[in-house]
């Protein structure tokens, strides 16, 4: 799958149905809460990764390698007495082609980057700037952290007002389908629901309870998965 169309999929989806979808692949849900600096913001591509020691040069040298569609992920160990990213790398990433910016760690020039318009989701804000100039890692661009997770060139990542996941890309092709399936489900569900149909119904919950009560190790996933439901994954 090409990066046009891999962005073209996300952008129909929410975090919430690929979270849902890695585990019904059985793989780790790698998601993080983070905040979109403009409510509603959404974010999705390839990861680029950056991980900051107090320069500005680490993210100039990723824009230098990265590609069109790919979205900058900053690790500062998810530093609150600094902010790691200003408008001036926003509007750098922004001409660069790339399509947000993530950040482990705080971001400042809210109402700059809010009329930059490019996706940024981050811990939060705070005025104050890079406060110590350290020694770059070994393999600064080749890896982040974020949050628990390790990200690199062969992930990639979705953003929304539910915060960040992070997925393998060579496992995107069978995510996309389980978290569109799942999509679709929950959707004819959700409109049943407003038509009259109520969701114990349409899940046969009465059906669930007597078959719990023969058999108490019955889960309700189990349950939705045999009537095709899509409530938790």
């Amino acid at each position: 799958m090409d990066e046009r169309e891999l962005h073209k999929r996300l952008t129909t989806l929410t975090t919430a149905h690929l979270a849902d979808a890695c585990i019904r692949a059985g793989i780790p849900v790698r998601c993080v809460c983070l905040q979109a600096v403009v409510p509603g913001g959404r974010v999705a591509g390839r990861v680029r990764p950056a991980r900051h020691a107090g320069s500005v040069d680490v993210f100039l040298e990723a824009f230098h390698e990265a590609g069109p569609g790919e979205v900058l992920v900053v690790d500062n160990g998810g530093r609150l007495d600094e902010a790691c990213v200003g408008d001036l790398v926003v509007l750098e990433a922004q001409a660069a082609g790339l399509e947000g910016v993530v950040i482990w760690g705080l971001h400042r020039d809210s109402a700059d980057i809010r009329a930059i318009g490019l996706p940024v989701f981050s811990l939060g804000a705070i005025p104050t700037g890079p406060q110590r100039l350290d020694e770059r890692p070994p393999g600064a661009l080749e890896s982040a952290t974020v949050g628990e997770w390790s990200v690199g060139p062969e992930d990639v990542v979705l953003g929304d007002d539910d915060g960040v996941v992070f997925v393998p890309a060579d496992r995107a092709e069978e995510l996309l389908a389980l978290a569109e399936a799942i999509r679709d489900t929950e959707r004819r569900q959700a409109d049943r629901i407003r038509a009259g149909h109520t969701l114990r119904a349409q899940v046969d919950f009465d059906a669930f309870l007597a078959g719990r009560r023969q058999r108490p190790s019955l889960t309700f996933r189990e349950h939705l998965r045999s009537v095709g439901g899509a409530i938790e994954e």
